[in-house]
């Protein structure tokens, strides 16, 4: 076991010298106000960082507020920029970030608050190549588990100087700046894609034939009675199954089927993020034999048709394969929807509103695992406009999904470079060439 392998006497490489993490730094455990108090949490402006938010290695903003009162109302404490923050328990036990903002947390994460001593992000590196030596305690016995008297115990190894700190990990920040700047230009491009389907298809203010926005220049609308609202004269209605070809299944596979990594590339259940977005590094490879109805290619479209997470938050809810690979399958859970038209984009981020999802939930049935019956996604009503609408909007949005997708290629390429390099720069086996660095 690994934990064996880590508690035997570590060399410390040459200029390097051995800390307990409790020696040189405060630790600090945040808590959670109580959540019956509404005034605690409404309109607060304090952010607060719960343990699942601890995925990304940095922290620049939080899902979670609280207020004044639920602040002096708790323990928790504000804590400063570049402070550390390690899961102690949970789905993310044992990953590390830091905080880019002053901010709260919950009672789930250790603080390591920064000492001008040290490099912080060091520290940060150091414990994340330590991650399956943290899950190792998280989940051993309880005189084991991971917990902040266990953290301040914990001994890291580092040069002794906070200026060969800092050049030991320019690469590791080099190659974390730029996968969060993809990201960051990813959810930019989404917001931008989002708000052009919400001021075309929401609030009807697409282009008219003199390009001003349609509705708020008084273009004509009309009752329709199926969808129970106004739409712009001239579109009609139809259901999700009138715009598609059949919906095709994936394909049901065993744990026998997947051990070859060189098989075909099968998008499956856990491609799909809790917000229902794309997400790398999750891929399946099926070593079975796929037949052509069953192959699919970058920019297809799926949809989730199982979900095991509480709130259903993906069920119904579609992604568009990435080109990561140049064809796919997929599995069982999923099912491919293929648009008869030039509207992919349009029913894409149709089947991504809330409406649609508020809709879809009740077709799908089971307690742990719920599963979808199509026919809630064929019989989905939705307004459809004339084709050259349809053809401005796809021929607006393609460019931009495939950007994305790019970006995600890169952010998965850029990490995994990172996590090879980790474990030798943190265990002195690697050197920088610090020059590289400078203009």
């Amino acid at each position: 076991m690994e934990l064996k392998k880590y508690k035997k006497k570590r060399i410390i490489p040459k200029g390097w010298k051995e800390i307990s993490i409790g020696d040189v730094f405060r630790t600090s455990s945040g808590a959670t106000p109580l959540t019956t108090e509404k005034e605690y949490y409404e309109g607060g402006d304090i952010p607060w960082v719960n343990s699942g938010e601890l995925i990304s290695p940095f922290v620049y903003k939080t899902s979670n507020h609280i207020t004044q009162k639920g602040y002096e109302n708790s323990s928790t404490e504000v804590y400063p920029i570049n402070t550390v923050l390690v899961a102690m328990y949970g789905a993310t036990a044992g990953k590390v970030s830091m905080l880019k903002i002053e901010a709260c947390t919950n009672q789930a994460i250790c603080a390591i608050l920064p000492n001008v001593k040290f490099c912080p992000e060091f520290i940060k590196y150091s414990l994340d190549s330590l991650y399956e030596y943290l899950v190792g305690l998280s989940s051993g016995s309880a005189r084991d588990n991971l917990s902040q008297a266990g953290l301040k115990k914990l001994k890291l190894v580092l040069p002794k100087t906070k200026r060969e700190q800092n050049e030991l990990i320019s690469i590791l920040s080099l190659l974390d700046r730029k996968i969060e700047l993809n990201k960051q230009i990813n959810d930019n491009l989404e917001a931008m894609a989002k708000q052009l389907y919400d001021y075309w298809f929401v609030q009807f203010d697409f282009p008219n034939e003199e390009g001003k926005p349609y509705k708020s220049s008084g273009g004509a609308m009309v009752w329709n009675e199926k969808l129970k609202r106004e739409i712009p004269q001239g579109w009609s209605v139809s259901n999700v199954k009138s715009l598609i070809e059949p919906i095709e299944r994936g394909i049901s596979y065993s744990s026998d089927d997947l051990l070859d990594p060189f098989a075909t590339p099968m998008i499956n259940l856990a491609c799909f993020s809790k917000a229902g977005d794309y997400r790398l590094g999750e891929m399946k490879f099926f070593s079975g034999k796929v037949s052509n109805d069953k192959l699919i290619s970058p920019m297809d479209m799926l949809i989730a048709c199982t979900d095991m997470t509480q709130g259903a938050d993906i069920i119904g809810r579609p992604i568009l394969a990435s080109d990561e690979y140049d064809q796919y399958t997929f599995s069982t859970d999923l099912a491919l929807i293929t648009p008869k038209g030039k509207f992919k984009m349009y029913l894409y981020y149709t089947l991504r509103t809330p409406f649609y999802h508020k809709y879809i939930r009740p077709f799908a049935s089971g307690t742990t695992v719920k599963h979808l019956n199509l026919i809630g996604v064929e019989n989905y009503g939705l307004p459809v406009p004339p084709i050259e609408i349809q053809s401005k909007f796809e021929d607006l949005i393609t460019p931009i999904k495939e950007k994305q997708s790019k970006n995600l290629n890169e952010i998965n390429a850029l990490t995994k470079q990172r996590d090879e390099l980790l474990p030798l720069l943190m265990n002195g086996q690697a050197t920088v060439n610090y020059h590289l660095f400078d203009d």
